[in-house]
């Protein structure tokens, strides 16, 4: 007789857990007014990025994010938009990876990346009414006003080199992984703010300092949970930055992505936005005191 899997039986607790956490999460935004909507994840292009590798499905793709399709909605007059759902990036997998996982992400018109910033908190302190969340034996006090560093700032505060200098030696992901992140977040949450232009091919450049974009990384426990921006709504500034990032990729080696024209061709109707993509998973891993990503999936892609 065939042993049950005792394995899959064990995850019980952390996949109740989770099904709780996602149903309070839709029930944040619905009361806030924003419409759960549901995009195709079979796509025929991403949004143009150096270092991230879609999967192949025929001629088409699986969607790495729902960013392009839920803009254009932005853009035909959706005011506040989120969205649960699949996403697929190649070749991702570790204790905190997986090349199929669930995000969640949400659009505001009308708003920056502070704004992000303010539902950010309120979503934790949500899901956390207690305002207190902890994570490998130390509390992490999730009331606001949480801790906004610039990237200079952390680089200041962490490193010993800039990062100007990080960048031009193509090292600027791997400092931050290994010398700041370890940093963050572990009294309260950071958000890491303002990063260098040629990191945000989405974002909007701040007014007063076009070498910075309004862009922002959210970290708890030094575990990255969501990356937001206010929005660029320049359709030929955005062309030439999609340009860029698939001369990035090409040179990779990865195979040609089609220009997405229809978003290109919607975006000057897009009003002024913000936007974030939060990975459910980890914040599962978070809050349910996982150590590692498998723990809160009923399946890898190994046990399949």
């Amino acid at each position: 007789m065939v042993e049950p899997n005792w394995r899959l039986a064990g995850k019980r607790a952390k996949l109740m857990e989770r099904a709780r956490i996602i149903q309070m999460i839709r029930a944040f935004f619905i009361e806030h007014d924003y419409l759960e909507t549901e995009t195709p994840h079979r796509v025929p292009g991403n949004a143009p990025e150096g270092y991230i590798a879609p999967v192949a499905s025929e001629t088409w793709f699986l969607h790495t994010s729902p960013e392009l399709a839920m803009k254009r909605l932005l853009a035909a007059g959706y005011p506040r938009l989120f969205q649960i759902c699949r996403c697929w990036r190649h070749a991702e997998r570790g204790s905190r990876h997986l090349p199929e996982f669930t995000m969640l992400e949400w659009y505001r018109a009308q708003a920056d990346y502070r704004d992000l910033m303010a539902e950010c908190e309120m979503l934790l302190n949500r899901l956390v009414p207690g305002g207190e969340l902890v994570r490998a034996g130390r509390a992490i006090d999730l009331r606001p006003p949480w801790e906004r560093l610039s990237v200079a700032e952390a680089f200041a505060r962490h490193t010993a080199t800039t990062p100007q200098q990080a960048l031009a030696a193509d090292r600027f992901d791997e400092i931050i992984a290994f010398e700041i992140e370890p940093h963050l977040g572990s009294g309260r949450p950071t958000f890491l703010i303002d990063y260098p232009a040629p990191l945000a091919a989405l974002a909007r450049k701040k007014p007063d300092n076009p070498e910075i974009a309004e862009r922002f990384e959210l970290y708890i426990a030094g575990l990255e949970l969501a990356n937001a921006f206010s929005e660029l709504t320049e359709p030929v500034e955005q062309r030439a930055r999609f340009a860029q990032e698939e001369t990035i990729r090409r040179s990779a080696g990865q195979p040609p992505y089609p220009m997405p024209e229809k978003f290109l061709a919607e975006l000057a109707h897009m009003p002024p936005a913000a936007g974030i993509a939060l990975g459910i998973d980890r914040l599962v891993m978070l809050l349910t005191g996982a150590a590692a990503i498998d723990e809160v999936v009923a399946f890898t892609p190994e046990d399949l």
